[in-house]
């Protein structure tokens, strides 16, 4: 059985697309300001925005579909970028009062929505992006969200002061998608925790307990993923951007295990893993990073198929799938096709 392929969330907007982006910040995207202009962009787009939108949610699949990609996401098309996107549909948290907080330790500062009051859902949105992306294939398409403790760092607490408290909370409202999507027949839906990586005490202290939360009641025969990539870069091609410390997948490893998670996405294609690390996963399925999202070099077919069989050499083939490292927004259009392709032509290849 050839090994199957899927991407992890972003993918380059289309040009037609015109609405913010943080991929397109010129100091990077962990420094957008989280309001963008967003609003305003939208209602210019006027009553044609659904159909603009659908068109290139269409035009994405159909990218990672002619690539081979055997389980694309919507690419986040309608998103200005993967945590604001989904805090805008939470109450509590508040866009027009905005915080100046530092980032990844310091490295960058950012003005961020402030949590106000206690945050809960407000309304079901994911299910209807779901389907607008279902209609273009009849591949499973998996859809994306972040985690507590993500949306935890990318906001500023005036309310909680306690970071417990507050993913509690925010896996209360995940979950409330969560469990729309799985009702409504989406199969595989992906949590993104990369805090998990850069900060592992915590995730260890609190984080999985409240990814658990987020998943409570999703039913079987829906695939849990959780991403766990290591950081995105200000910009392409910049080989000295903060990563997370490269032991922390072997710290959390066995907690996720232990989990109910069904499938971990481990980033291995910028910074190499010590391959042993899959041993660590019995149960678990790891959809492993063998191209780099930050990179504009291409990497060939035979390169992606011999990580992809030193791999094989430490989990089983039924429980290894490939993808790129993150989300694809940095590489622009042509070269993300490409390296989709290459992908999943060495994917493929190993029967």
């Amino acid at each position: 059985m050839p090994i199957e392929t899927t991407c992890i969330g972003a993918y380059p907007k289309p040009d037609f697309i015109q609405l913010p982006d943080w991929f397109n910040i010129p100091a990077g995207p962990d420094t957008a300001d989280p309001t963008m202009g967003w609003a305003a962009a939208l209602a210019a787009l006027g009553p044609e925005a659904d159909a603009v939108i659908a068109r290139g949610v269409s035009q994405v699949v159909s990218d990672q579909i002619d690539a081979g990609i055997d389980v694309p996401t919507d690419g986040e098309v309608p998103r200005e970028n993967y945590i604001h996107y989904h805090c805008r549909h939470i109450e509590g948290i508040d866009f027009s009062q905005l915080t100046r907080k530092e980032l990844r330790g310091g490295a960058y500062a950012a003005n961020l929505p402030t949590i106000v009051s206690s945050v809960r859902a407000r309304d079901e949105f994911l299910v209807r992006d779901w389907r607008r992306a279902q209609v273009c294939t009849e591949r499973p398409v998996k859809m994306t969200m972040p985690g507590p403790m993500t949306i935890s760092d990318t906001t500023a607490d005036a309310h909680y002061q306690d970071p417990v408290r507050l993913g509690a909370d925010l896996a209360a409202a995940l979950n409330h998608e969560v469990r729309a999507l799985a009702q409504a027949g989406c199969r595989h839906i992906q949590i993104d925790e990369p805090l998990f990586a850069r900060k592992p005490d915590e995730a260890l202290a609190y984080g999985f307990e409240n990814l658990e939360r987020a998943f409570h009641g999703c039913p079987k025969g829906v695939v849990r993923t959780v991403h766990m990539c290591c950081g995105y870069p200000d910009r392409l091609d910049n080989p000295d951007y903060p990563k997370a410390d490269p032991d922390s997948y072997r710290r959390i490893a066995s907690t996720i295990e232990d989990s109910t998670i069904d499938a971990v996405s481990l980033e291995d294609a910028h910074r190499h893993n010590d391959l042993s690390l899959l041993e660590s996963f019995q149960a678990t399925t790891v959809i492993l990073g063998v191209v780099t999202i930050a990179k504009s070099r291409i990497e060939e077919v035979d390169e992606i198929r011999s990580r992809l069989l030193s791999a094989l050499e430490h989990i089983d083939r039924e429980r290894l799938m490939a993808a790129p490292d993150c989300g694809l927004g940095l590489l622009g259009r042509d070269l993300a096709r490409v390296k989709l392709k290459n992908l999943s032509q060495a994917a493929h290849s190993i029967a």
